[in-house]
């Protein structure tokens, strides 16, 4: 069964590439590094009385075991896949098996602007909401989301 926001923490998963955030790319990513958006994460999860559990991995299979302890100890996950939007049918499996947890996924840019290859998202096919092309705002928004979509036991219910 699901947790809240008062019982469990929000699991943000970030996927391959994310480490270099602020040095890769600033034109299309911005030149906040992980570090940032860890900090606007806990933030924002602290206004609704909510902790974070951070983490990044340019593994896709330790991304998907980290899906599977999400889904026993956390009360929602926030996901930012990566280029894995676009090729992991793994990810997508282990975050089907999170039944009724919330998943918001985010994309610091707006992957529909983008080359094409980058318009599909097998994580969207699960994902109760998605967030592009907000920068790392994005990240706060899906924070808010999850809180919202946590259920009974969240702050400020």
């Amino acid at each position: 069964m699901p947790q809240t926001v008062a019982s469990a923490p929000i699991m943000i998963l970030n996927g391959p590439n994310l480490n270099l955030l602020g040095a890769r790319q600033p034109e299309i990513y911005g030149s906040e590094t992980l570090a940032d958006v860890e900090a606007l994460c806990r933030k924002t999860a602290d206004a609704h009385g909510a902790t974070v559990d951070f983490r990044q991995s340019n593994h896709e299979g330790v991304l998907v075991d980290w899906i599977h302890e999400a889904r026993l100890n956390h009360c929602g996950v926030v996901i930012n896949p990566g280029a894995y939007s676009h090729t992991s049918v793994a990810i997508l499996d282990a975050l089907n098996t999170c039944d009724g947890l919330p998943v918001v996924e985010v994309h610091i840019s707006n992957i529909h602007k983008r080359e094409a290859f980058r318009h599909h998202s097998y994580v969207s096919l699960r994902a109760d909401g998605v967030i592009a092309g907000c920068g790392v705002q994005g990240y706060a928004f899906a924070v808010d989301r999850v809180a919202a979509l946590a259920g009974p036991g969240r702050a400020g219910a």
